[in-house]
Formats: C-alpha cells, sequence, structure tokens
C-alpha cells in the first residue's frame, strides 16, 4: 500500500477557502482511486484509507454546505465503465452509502430519521426496525429477470452507467439463471436483484497459489480477485475462478408488493437467492448494536471477508419519505469496523500557518505503520488540545487514523520519563512573519497578526485567486505566484494583470513563446463571472457555492458592495436581506460585511476592478415545478411533516427555502405557532399559505 497525503488542519479550523481547496483536492484523489478500484480492480489503498478519505470530504461538506463542488464524490458512486464492455445504463441509479464509526454516529443517524419523520413525534411509542446485515467485501452487480429470466447483469460503475457484464454473471454459482415462484402471487415481470459478488478466502487462496504456479501476478485481497473475475472478457475465465453471491436489494421492480425491507429479504429465498444468514431484523439501535458486536465477533470465523455492518429502515414506506441525499439514501448507513491504533515517539512539533492565518501545531512523529499507511504526522488540533492531553515532545503517543484523513494524537503513554520532559509552550509570535499571534475570546484558533504582511497568507490568497475554480490563468500556477511576490513582482491580485513581457524577459523557464501565452492567458480572463469573482476573491467562509448565492441575490458587484455597505447598520434591510439567503448565518455575514468595509480590501478591490470587468449574473430560467426559483418560508409547526423532510420536498422542486421573512419571499407557509414571522408576512403583504395549501400547490391538485 502506498502513503496517503496527511492533511493537516481539522475541519473545524478550516476557513471556507481552504475547505474549497481540499474538497477540489478530494474530489480528484477518490475520483482517482474510484478508478482504480471500480474499473481496473487495482486499488493503490486500502478501504480503511479510502473510507477515511470520504469522511473527511464528507465532514468539510457537513460544516461547509455550500461549498460542495457539481464533482463532488458525495455526488457520485464508483467509476465510469470500463472501455472493454458495453454499456448499461441502471433503470434506477445503483447509490453508496454513508458511514458511520462508532455508537454516537450511528444514534445520531437514527435521531436524526426520527427528526425527518413526523411520525416519531406525534406517536413516540413508535419504533424504528432496523434491517442489519453483514457489509461484503465484494463486487456491486445488479441482475435484471423479465418473467423469471436472467436478461442483463451489470456492475455499479458510476452508479448510473455500469458495465455489461451478463455472461460472467452466468457463471457464478449464486446466481440464479431462472427464478423459483416464490411468495406473494411469484416473481414480478420485472425484477432488478441487487448484491455483492464475492470470493470466499479458501477459493481466493487456492486461486493465488494458481496465479504463482503459472508465473502469474497473485491478487491483493478476495475483493480484487472477485472483480477481476467478474470482469473478465473472456467468460471461461470467470467461470474458472469460484465466484458467489449475496442479494440483499433491488432496482427497478413491475410489481413491488412487500412492505418491509425484512419481508423483501424473505421473498429472495424463496426466489432461489443466496442472502446472509447473519441478516436480522432489529427492534432498535440498542438490538441493532448487539448485532454489530455479534457480527464483529464472527468476522475472524467467516469465509468471506467483510468491513461492517449496514442498516436499512425496515419499513418501506418510510424509505420512500426519506428519499436520497447526493449519492445515498437517508435511510441506510454503513457501520465500518474500527480502524487501528498504533503507538509511536513524538520527536517535534511543528506550526503551520494557513491562508488565514491560523496556526495549526502538528506532531511530527517517528513513522509508524497505522492500517498499512506510514503515518509521519499527525494533528495536535491548537493550544487547548496539547494541554489538555498534557503532550510534550519526546513522549510515547497512541495516534489514530479512525474517521478521519488526518492522523490525531489520542493520548499520551507515560513511560516514566513524561514528567521531566518540558511543558510545551505555544508560540507566541508567528514561524513565518513573526508577527504578534493573537487568540480571541471564545475561538480555539490562535492567528498570526501579520495579515498580507506574512508571506504564508500571501502565499495562499495569491495561489488561491489564480485557482482553477477561480480566476483559473494557464500557465500561472502557484509554484509561479510564489517565485512573482518573492521576488516582488506581484503583490496584488491586480499587479497580476499588469505584468508585462519585460517583467518576465530573462527570468529562469520563461522563454518568449511561454511568456507570450501568459501574457494571452491573463488578457483573456479580463473578463470573468460574478460567481467566480467572489471567490476568488478569498473571503473567509464564501466558499463557490456561497458566491454563487450571492451574485443570484445581488446580480452584480456594484449591489454587492453596496449591500455589503448597508448592512453595517444592525436592524437594516440590508442586513436582514443577507441573513434571509439560506446558508448565510451571523458569523459568515459578519466576515462579507468586514471584508468590503475594511480599507485595505477596499483598495485592492477597486484596484482590480480597474483592470478587469466583472459580468452580471444571469439567473437560469426556472420552469416546470410551481414553485422553481421562489423564496419560501416555514414557520409555525408543521403537521405533516418535519420540517427537514418540508425543506428537502421543497428544495427537490427548484424552490430556495430561507429562514427570515423579507420583501423578497415569495410564499410563508405556516403552522400553528407561527408568531412573528407569519405577522411580518402579513404585514410585507406575502402570500401566506397553510401546510396543507402548500401541499396542494406543490402535489398539483
Amino acid at each position: 500500500m502506498t502513503s496517503v497525503t496527511v492533511r493537516e488542519i481539522p475541519v473545524d479550523h478550516l476557513t471556507s477557502v481552504e475547505a474549497d481547496a481540499e474538497l477540489k483536492a478530494l474530489a480528484e484523489e477518490i475520483r482517482a482511486h474510484d478508478k482504480r478500484y471500480h474499473g481496473q480492480d487495482a486499488p493503490i489503498i486500502s478501504d480503511g484509507d479510502y473510507d477515511v478519505l470520504r469522511k473527511r470530504n464528507q465532514d468539510i461538506e457537513f460544516r461547509f454546505p455550500l461549498s460542495v463542488r457539481p464533482d463532488s464524490p458525495s455526488k457520485t458512486v464508483g467509476a465510469p465503465a470500463a472501455s472493454g464492455f458495453k454499456k448499461i445504463k441502471h433503470a434506477k441509479p445503483m447509490l453508496s452509502l454513508g458511514n458511520v464509526f462508532n455508537d454516537v454516529e450511528l444514534q445520531d443517524f437514527v435521531d436524526g430519521i426520527k427528526r425527518f419523520l413526523k411520525d416519531f413525534e406525534n406517536d413516540p411509542s413508535l419504533d424504528l426496525e432496523l434491517v442489519a446485515e453483514p457489509k461484503i467485501d465484494g463486487l456491486s452487480i445488479s441482475l435484471r429477470y423479465e418473467h423469471g429470466k436472467l436478461v442483463k447483469a451489470a456492475t455499479r460503475g458510476d452508479g448510473v452507467v455500469g458495465e455489461d457484464v451478463t455472461a460472467n454473471a452466468r457463471m457464478v454459482t449464486d446466481i440464479p439463471q431462472s427464478l423459483l415462484h416464490g411468495g406473494l402471487g411469484g416473481v414480478p415481470d420485472i425484477l432488478e436483484v441487487r448484491g455483492e459478488v464475492y470470493m470466499s478466502k479458501p477459493a481466493f487462496f487456492a486461486l493465488n497459489k494458481r496465479q504463482e504456479t503459472a508465473g502469474a501476478k497473485p491478487f491483493a485481497n478476495p475483493r480484487n480477485a472477485a472483480a477481476g473475475s467478474l470482469r473478465q472478457l473472456d467468460s471461461t475465465i470467470t467461470q474458472s475462478r469460484p465466484l458467489n453471491f449475496f442479494a440483499y436489494a433491488w432496482g427497478q421492480v413491475s410489481d413491488e408488493r412487500w412492505l418491509t425491507h425484512g419481508d423483501f429479504i424473505k421473498l429472495l429465498k424463496t426466489w432461489g437467492f443466496s442472502v446472509n444468514p447473519m441478516t436480522k431484523v432489529c427492534a432498535g439501535v440498542d438490538e441493532a448494536l448487539t448485532q454489530y458486536a455479534h457480527i464483529g465477533d464472527q468476522r475472524a470465523q467467516l469465509d468471506y471477508d467483510i468491513d461492517g455492518v449496514v442498516y436499512k429502515v425496515n419499513r418501506l414506506d418510510w424509505q420512500q419519505r426519506l428519499g436520497f441525499v447526493s449519492r445515498a439514501p437517508r435511510w441506510a448507513i454503513a457501520h465500518k469496523f474500527p480502524a487501528e491504533k498504533a503507538e509511536t515517539v513524538l520527536n517535534e512539533i511543528s506550526i503551520q500557518v494557513g491562508r488565514t492565518g491560523v496556526l495549526t501545531p502538528v506532531a511530527e512523529l517517528e513513522p509508524i505503520t497505522v492500517g498499512g499507511v506510514v503515518v509521519s504526522r499527525a494533528t495536535l488540533h491548537n493550544a487547548d488540545y496539547i494541554l489538555d492531553k498534557d503532550i510534550r515532545v519526546g513522549d510515547r503517543v497512541r495516534i489514530q487514523r479512525a474517521g478521519d484523513v488526518i492522523p490525531q494524537v489520542i493520548e499520551v503513554i507515560d513511560d516514566g520519563q513524561h514528567s521531566t520532559r518540558p511543558v510545551y509552550t505555544f508560540p507566541k509570535t508567528c514561524p513565518v512573519c513573526d508577527s504578534h499571534v493573537l487568540r480571541e475570546d471564545g475561538e480555539a484558533a490562535t492567528r498570526c497578526t501579520g495579515g498580507l504582511v506574512c508571506a504564508a497568507q500571501a502565499h495562499e490568497r495569491l495561489k488561491h485567486f489564480v485557482a482553477r475554480n477561480a480566476f483559473d490563468i494557464d500557465g500561472l500556477g502557484g509554484k509561479h505566484v510564489v517565485a512573482f511576490f518573492d521576488d516582488g513582482l506581484i503583490k496584488t491580485p491586480g499587479d497580476i494583470f499588469r505584468i508585462s513581457s519585460d517583467d518576465l524577459a530573462g527570468r529562469e523557464g520563461w522563454k518568449d513563446k511561454s511568456i507570450q501565452n501568459l501574457l494571452v492567458a491573463i488578457d483573456a480572463k479580463r473578463t470573468t463571472d460574478m460567481p467566480r469573482f467572489v471567490f476568488a476573491l478569498g473571503i473567509r467562509h464564501v466558499g463557490q457555492a456561497t458566491a454563487r448565492l450571492l451574485a443570484k441575490q445581488y446580480a452584480n458587484m456594484d449591489n454587492l458592495r453596496q449591500a455589503m455597505h448597508d448592512a453595517r447598520v444592525i436592524g437594516s434591510e440590508a442586513l436582514e436581506e443577507l441573513l434571509s439567503i439560506d446558508g448565510i448565518g451571523k458569523a459568515m455575514a459578519d466576515d462579507l460585511v468586514q471584508f468590503f468595509e475594511e480599507s485595505h480590501n477596499v483598495e485592492v478591490l477597486e484596484d482590480l476592478l480597474s483592470s478587469i470587468d466583472v459580468e452580471a449574473f444571469e439567473a437560469p430560467s426556472t420552469e416546470g415545478s410551481p414553485v422553481a426559483g421562489k423564496t419560501v418560508v416555514f414557520t409555525g409547526t408543521l403537521e405533516t411533516m418535519s420540517r427537514g423532510e418540508a425543506k428537502a420536498k421543497a428544495e427537490a422542486l427548484g424552490a430556495k427555502v430561507s429562514g427570515s421573512v423579507s420583501k423578497k419571499t415569495d410564499i410563508v407557509i405556516v403552522g400553528p405557532g407561527a408568531g412573528a414571522k407569519e405577522k411580518k408576512a402579513r404585514e410585507l403583504g406575502l402570500k401566506v399559505v397553510s401546510e396543507q395549501e402548500w401541499l396542494i400547490l406543490i402535489e398539483g391538485l
């Protein structure tokens, strides 16, 4: 296995600019691993390492929901189908699952379901049954049966389009070619059964022995062996390799007759499928966790690999109402087995300075392998974390990587010498620019006060300005920005647009052709769109999605700047409008107002705008849905659905959900106890409807 890049900044310390940059890097890295895993059956990291990459991406997106990328791993599954196979478009997407890593996260998942579904508030005695089943470490596949006969088989692919492996699927022992009659009136005319193709451990060892005897490369693990065997262009090779199949879900069905997931599992057996014998319907979280522990205890004795337990809401009507978010269902989750921990020595504590000046302490470790990955650095989060755990240079420490891409020091192991080592003192000045550092009341982060004087911050801000999702200037990468800054060629973004051929002539690596190409690329960016421009400014907490929201709300830079100026006044209509934008809270609003009012920023902005044109934002056409493009506010107690379910349904129809009422609001949906928001809506003459009237409107009744 190869070493995974260590990301040093904890999620709760990231700025929106840093989050955007890391989400970009994670999207590229996860996409590359997906291609190797799903498309080439040749992963270069362990499943655990892949999971923590996904978890890191998930955590950042949770904290910065407006920074979620269009190509986010949370919106994609697997990898595109390989070119050697015909493509099959799934009638229903084959989605993936989110992960939890401990009992508390599972309880949070279940609590979230109960909040989403109004039923539990209306009847607290209701139980949430969960189906618990081992998470098989194999290759997902969808089998299509028509009138009881297998007609197509496809891999997951990217979740929308998979590879046609029908001929090979016919060679798998546990995949029936024709289905038995079964119960509930027999087999539906169209039935897609989904499950996992896997190779048993004995079969895997035997196959590798044959590979070695034949002088061929052995497989790394049973999952790779199963995937490689199923994805053979020559089905006789698949036939020669013993594969098995567990069924556990369905796709398209012409006649869905079952009411619970447990009922469907029983039907699978009557139709002739193999289902995992440890699949169990559990009465609630406690029983589900008991089954998780039982499966974990059996893990070593199983003749196939598993890497966790999957929980699914048992009732299908609840599954349908919960629906999906991005690439995963709201009604299912994978509970992964714990990652490994390891012990090593902390050799030094270094300090990294981020784009916004945050000082992050990093443990420089004696290299140690954790779960197949060499770890030499781990986060220490902040000064309080070091103090609370009394971490000192030279200590023997325990580290872990569970649930986070960043390895972290979780405790000190007393070797008898701990008390003799000096207590660590957090620096009082920035290690980059020697400016004073400041920790504001109520904040865990310590920041450098050097601002643009600090090279670490200036470098990162300029690198952000020319990044792909910002100005994206061909030929002007991060290393060039740093070199130009250090040599005094550029100090602010506006300087980039004043670079001349004379400035670059004679510089190492710059010839006439490359100089001309860069100047042409810079000229090409003298006109840009408003969302890209706002994002490029590097305003704290403002990512790509927020930049788009601001552009959509204010249309052009003049309006935005005037609105931020007016929003300085507490209680002003401008501040109210800013805070009404869904996803913009007080902290982000404060950062926006402060950015556009700070005199140095104003100078930089004026200078930049004198060199470029920022196009006004044109909102896309909204047609079809009766509420598409409208701003809606829910207030009071909703009686037929939770606030979360109502918001999800409104957003799915193209509406924008706001948390406050203003002149910009189109519809206010009121329930009992609506109070001040309803009163304000009526005073403003807005459209006010009941929950039932809202349901009639969106359902087109």
